[in-house]
């Protein structure tokens, strides 16, 4: 093992003293330059000293038959057969969903040195499988809306037995936050005006649909509805309001 590290060590010093080369990212129109100092000889490195990041959206173990049937009928139709038996795009695309805001983003590399290395997700921070937020979101760009499949966990309680009214709003804001987002580019939360119509049980399945309401000028105007899994029962209906912004505008805080 000391042989090992002491081999890795003599590579970051010949790396170190190459002339400076250009290092292509995750993204192609994104480089950087490699110098002498071990912080950036990291990007030369190769790819399994950085593990692929949790992609949350996937379906684990925590799942409910109704939270893996809901992912099942969507998720097939993100890729449809031809008559020929070729596979194309279907009207469906799934989302991934990461515990970080910007360090798998476009230009996410830079960007997430301006904030604490610590952040992450609201939604997206706990590590126990099923406690809290289990979902998956669906986008379906051509009619302009999203679905969403919601399992709630036990840590977002708030009358006996069901889901805080808060944790139900936070999941509204990022559907519809989402789809806004996805049709037109960052955009902050403007307004959320939500009726609560009915109680969700802890543990229980629900679908949120959101579309496209209007656009006018940076209003972005989004309706969203959180009902059971065969939409007998509606628990909530929003109405929210985004505007659209710059991300020098987020950065400056506002």
């Amino acid at each position: 093992m000391a042989r090992s590290l002491g081999r890795i060590l003599k590579g970051f010093q010949r790396l170190g003293s190459l002339p400076p080369i250009k290092t292509a990212l995750s993204h192609p129109c994104t480089s950087v330059s490699v110098r002498t100092t071990f912080a950036r000889t990291m990007v030369a490195l190769p790819s399994f000293f950085f593990p692929k990041p949790r992609d949350y959206s996937l379906p684990n173990s925590s799942w409910g038959s109704e939270m893996k049937r809901l992912y099942e009928h969507y998720n097939s139709q993100c890729e449809v057969e031809t008559e020929g038996g070729e596979q194309q795009k279907g009207p469906w695309r799934r989302l991934p969903s990461y515990n970080r805001a910007l360090k798998y983003a476009t230009g996410g590399v830079y960007l997430s040195k301006i904030i604490q290395s610590r952040a992450r997700l609201f939604t997206r921070n706990i590590r126990e499988p099923g406690a809290a937020f289990e979902y998956v979101v669906f986008v379906n760009s051509e009619e302009k809306r999203c679905v969403c499949i919601f399992q709630a966990g036990h840590l977002l309680e708030g009358p006996p037995g069901h889901v805080h009214g808060g944790a139900i709003a936070t999941m509204i804001d990022t559907v519809t936050g989402t789809l806004a987002t996805f049709l037109h580019g960052p955009v902050m939360t403007a307004n959320l005006n939500i009726n609560y119509r009915s109680p969700i049980p802890l543990g229980s399945t629900v679908v949120l649909e959101s579309a496209l309401d209007k656009k006018e000028g940076r209003k972005t105007f989004i309706t969203c509805k959180v009902t059971s899994t065969d939409g007998s029962k509606v628990h909530t209906e929003t109405t929210a309001l985004f505007l659209s912004i710059s991300v020098s505008h987020l950065l400056r805080g506002g």
